[in-house]
């Protein structure tokens, strides 16, 4: 009956890997399908926890989920680290290809929504793909490179510098270390780097990072993800929290902007910014989602563009 939803585990086949994940179908026919796409590092099918409630808002409003471990996580094969941007890209088209044999889900409103580095790779694969719409949350305009040297910056300032000089120092590091990467160097020079700055900031961003998550971070961090909204052929809605530490939430809007009104993008290709004040990087404000967020992404799903 209408309400009713019901979540399976299920798995399914990349190139070169086999993914599992969750899929949740509403009661009766869905409206529309999404496929959940996480953010850096090993993220899982509910990306830390925060793709739950998310998950459950779009079902009762007629939605069909599907979110998958990423390559190499919980249930599914592969290594991401060892992933480049096209493979990862090559996994969402996967689920999305799975997600729309379902015969619950409509084939022509089945899109794509990533989160963060997810919405990077949700972007590569609509420009390569045909997902109906795609959705990104919090994902930076800029490269990685330009998004982490915004979060060092921010991070620097908060974590009790007086002196200008001294966030500037805590750049000038995070600059030696992206150009070391540049150049191809190897982790125990790009360790040496971040033990010689002698800062938290940088010290917090480096924490998680292991030898394969150097190459990694080498491979994608001069990635630009102008290229691909310009080839987009569909609507984009593209979601931020204006209290982003870790985003340059201003110039990304600026820029996704400048693409969409480029005079060569296709003509079925539209952009929708929504901004939610006070918000963090998972666009939430005292550790909940902002209010209006579940209703505005729905909403926007049922009617893209």
């Amino acid at each position: 009956m209408p309400g009713e939803w019901r979540v399976r585990e299920v798995r399914f086949g990349a190139e070169g890997v086999t993914l599992a994940g969750l899929l949740g179908v509403p009661g009766g026919e869905a409206v529309a399908g999404v496929v959940l796409d996480g953010g850096s590092g090993p993220s899982d099918r509910d990306n830390d926890g925060s793709f739950r409630p998310i998950r459950r808002y779009l079902l009762e409003a007629g939605v069909a989920v599907l979110s998958y471990d990423k390559r190499g996580v919980g249930r599914s094969s592969g290594r991401w680290c060892a992933a480049t941007m096209d493979d990862l890209a090559s996994d969402a088209l996967a689920a999305l290809g799975f997600l729309r044999a379902q015969p619950e889900v409509p084939d022509e409103a089945a899109g794509l929504f990533g989160h963060s580095e997810g919405g990077w790779v949700a972007l590569r694969a609509a420009a390569r793909g045909a997902p109906s719409w795609v959705v990104t949350n919090s994902c930076p305009g800029v490269t990685p490179a330009e998004q982490e040297r915004y979060a060092r910056t921010t991070a620097a300032r908060a974590s009790g510098s007086r002196h200008e000089r001294d966030v500037d120092s805590v750049v000038a590091f995070y600059d030696r270390l992206v150009e070391a990467g540049r150049r191809g160097a190897g982790f125990a020079e790009a360790t040496r780097i971040v033990a010689e700055a002698g800062h938290p900031a940088l010290a917090a961003f480096w924490s998680d990072v292991d030898a394969d998550g150097w190459e990694f971070l080498k491979r994608k961090q001069d990635h630009d993800p102008l290229p691909d909204a310009l080839r987009l052929r569909c609507p984009h809605l593209a979601i931020f929290g204006g209290a982003d530490e870790l985003v340059p939430v201003a110039a990304s809007v600026r820029l996704f902007g400048e693409a969409a009104c480029d005079a060569d993008r296709d003509h079925r290709a539209s952009l929708t910014v929504q901004v939610f004040a006070g918000a963090d990087h998972r666009v939430r404000r005292d550790g909940v989602l902002a209010p209006g967020y579940l209703p505005t992404l729905a909403k926007w799903i049922h009617a893209p563009g």
